[in-house]
């Protein structure tokens, strides 16, 4: 299953050579990875109070292909590659407007691998991850 995220760039997200800064498609990537646990009905603020877990970013690795700049909407497609017993592996990409992708001809900007962990909110230790989140997370 491959979850679709829209974003549009705003002016917040350039640098001064006017393209989207490196370190902001790790934020487009978590806020798409957050958008497909709420529209499963899953808020990670209840999931901490609740249950007292949390979900932290164990690693990353990204390759910046095109640029995007202001005023492109993009967007992010995430999909799960590995689903363990207390971490989730996501695959991430994103593309150049969401028109392009639904025609099979969008631009590839950004593509990354980002391993999310599942932790106790008290000690940070690992914690396995609760049946109704990965149920939200089909590999």
């Amino acid at each position: 299953m491959i979850f679709e995220f829209p974003i549009r760039i705003y002016y917040e997200d350039t640098d001064a050579a006017g393209v989207v800064f490196y370190a902001n498609y790790l934020k487009f990537f978590e806020r798409a990875r957050t958008e497909w646990l709420r529209s499963a009905g899953i808020s990670q603020e209840q999931v901490a109070r609740e249950l007292g877990i949390v979900f932290v970013v164990a690693h990353t690795a990204l390759d910046y292909l095109l640029p995007a700049r202001l005023d492109d909407r993009i967007t992010v497609r995430s999909r799960v590659v590995r689903l363990g017993h207390v971490s989730v592996d996501f695959s991430q990409e994103a593309w150049r407007t969401c028109e392009a992708i639904e025609a099979g001809a969008g631009e590839l900007l950004a593509r990354g691998r980002i391993k999310v962990g599942c932790v106790s909110r008290a000690t940070l230790r690992p914690e396995k991850i609760p049946p109704q989140i990965r149920g939200a997370f089909p590999s």
